[in-house]
């Protein structure tokens, strides 16, 4: 049921927001260049690796598709790619890897292979079940590029500070998820992103 209402909804949520889309795109290209997408590598459900789709916020950089990313790399995000990224738009084409089968609408973020290899007996148990566009990890820590803009090794402090209370979520998602609670899920992700907007304005 739950792989079936993914389904659906992306399909509704991408015919719905087609025009919103087209217009990102076309800002992105207008104000930062081409190409307005941005494709990175992440490990998905059994340790697969597949290529998350996203708005392009950063300035380009060679190899980035393929992992090279580091934690706080905020002097790369754009202008125009802080407001995709405050609002959560960036993440929007996810839903096509929804429809895919990489992802679903709730589940586990999907991360580098760098962060995988570092706790790879804690990240076994998260990826028996399929990443997700949000998860309460994403609610929790929705402030996390602010946090790591704040501290002199960002890098570091995500892999030891954020990232284990990341998979602390994760795994009690991945070992208690149902239907209704990613219904509940969705419901807190869209308010916590009204209020974020809303405090931005």
């Amino acid at each position: 049921m739950s792989r079936l209402f993914d389904s659906m909804f992306s399909l509704c949520a991408l015919a719905l927001l087609c025009p919103l889309l087209a217009l990102i795109a076309v800002a992105v290209v207008l104000v930062d260049g081409w190409p307005f997408w941005f494709l990175h590598e992440r490990v998905g459900k059994d340790g697969h690796p597949f290529l998350v789709i996203k708005f392009r916020t950063m300035t380009r950089l060679s190899g980035a598709e393929r992992g090279r990313f580091d934690a706080g790399q905020g002097d790369r995000v754009t202008r125009l790619g802080r407001l995709l990224r405050a609002s959560k738009l960036d993440e929007l084409p996810q839903f096509i890897n929804v429809l895919k089968g990489d992802m679903a609408i709730v589940g586990p973020r999907p991360e580098v292979r760098k962060w995988v290899d570092t706790y790879p007996e804690r990240w076994a148990e998260v990826l028996a079940v399929r990443p997700g566009i949000t998860d309460p990890a994403s609610i929790v820590f929705r402030d996390e590029e602010k946090r790591l803009a704040e501290e002199s090794d960002p890098d570091r402090a995500y892999g030891e500070a954020i990232l284990p209370e990341k998979l602390s979520l994760y795994r009690e998602y991945a070992l208690n998820r149902s239907f209704v609670k990613d219904l509940a899920i969705i419901g807190a992700t869209v308010m916590a992103v009204l209020s974020r907007r809303g405090k931005t304005e």
